[in-house]
């Protein structure tokens, strides 16, 4: 594999605390996980995810995130294998996440939410090792534990592998304000990262300005709300979607609610056309034009997925466009949640 030749450059802002600057996009590898597991996406080239990865750094995208669970592992391989010809200096920073462990024996069974110690260490010692690296740069807790073990408890020893240099920095993923004000009065919570799109909206009106007022990094996922909002989506698309695909199980795909969210997808249109852009950097400058906002993760199964959403780490939204999403989500009641960033007037 040759070596990626980097052709472009995006700007960087500080994520949160840490000493980590970080562009406003960030290459997201839960699809490139592929099929045969609970939250799969179904099959997926492994050429044309490291060709994805690769060409997403290329742009100057720099960091990806993946989880463990994300194909069993299978996704964490395939970023060390993008980006194993990396030069160091070129390499993106690599976020990966632990909580959530699955039974081998029975890949299609949802996977467990276990926070116990001893799990938490096994599982970081897997994840250097597929990952191929010596520390990860943030490692977060996937989803609250459901196996008993205590907030206090998985907080703490996460605060203790970034002690010992296993992690860079550390976080919670997909926990609420309670939760992050119990984590924060133990030891910083560096990051969170909650799902958060123009249909899910929940994280805006509470831990998003959590996070502003006590310097947490905030990286949001599924921005484009997992294909709906690229512009590209369509109901005839989503009939045909595969049944080891998560999305034809889930509501948001289905019927009303996908006919409610389409026709938010349908606004963004006229607003990419004024920015010559698409559809799918408009979803996804949306979620970063929210004050607390440090960065979005934003999927691609090809690196032509890419370019169609690279825009978004540059592209402002005025406020008049930010008026016009709004009125687009309440007049079709997509979602909940607030509808505009609290600095439009």
């Amino acid at each position: 594999m040759s070596q990626a030749v980097l052709t472009g450059t995006l700007p960087m802002h500080p994520f949160g605390t840490t000493d980590m600057k970080i562009t406003r996009i960030g290459f997201g590898a839960w699809a490139v996980g592929g099929g045969g597991w609970a939250f799969g996406w179904g099959a997926q080239n492994d050429a044309a995810s490291i060709a994805a990865i690769r060409h997403a750094v290329s742009k100057g995208v720099n960091w990806v995130d993946t989880a463990a669970v994300y194909g069993l592992g299978h996704s964490e391989e395939i970023v060390a294998a993008a980006l194993v010809d990396i030069p160091p200096a070129d390499r993106p920073y690599v976020f990966t996440k632990c909580g959530l462990v699955w039974d081998e024996r029975h890949p299609s069974d949802p996977p467990r939410r276990v926070g116990s110690p001893d799990s938490i260490r096994r599982e970081i010692e897997h994840s250097l090792r597929r990952l191929k690296v010596e520390r990860i740069d943030l490692y977060q807790m996937h989803w609250p534990a459901e196996d008993g073990t205590q907030l206090d408890r998985y907080w703490e020893t996460l605060l203790a592998l970034k002690r010992e240099g296993k992690a860079r920095a550390v976080g919670l993923s997909n926990h609420g304000a309670d939760s992050l004000r119990r984590a924060e009065a133990i030891g910083h919570v560096d990051t969170l990262q909650p799902p958060f799109s123009a249909i899910s909206r929940a994280a805006a009106a509470t831990e998003i300005p959590w996070c502003r007022d006590n310097g947490t990094g905030v990286i949001v996922y599924s921005p484009m709300q997992s294909g709906l909002l690229t512009g590209a989506f369509t109901e005839a698309r989503a009939s045909r979607l595969s049944p080891d695909d998560w999305r034809s199980r889930s509501p948001d795909f289905t019927g009303e609610g996908l006919r409610r969210n389409l026709k938010v997808a349908e606004a963004l249109r006229p607003i990419a056309a004024r920015h010559e852009t698409t559809p799918a950097a408009v979803a996804v400058a949306w979620t970063l034009a929210w004050p607390g906002v440090t960065g979005a993760i934003v999927g691609a199964r090809d690196a032509a997925q890419v370019d169609g959403w690279l825009d978004a780490g540059t592209l402002e939204l005025t406020d008049s466009d930010l008026a016009e999403i709004a009125t687009a989500i309440e007049k079709n009641g997509a979602g909940s949640g607030p509808t505009m960033p609290d600095t439009v007037g």
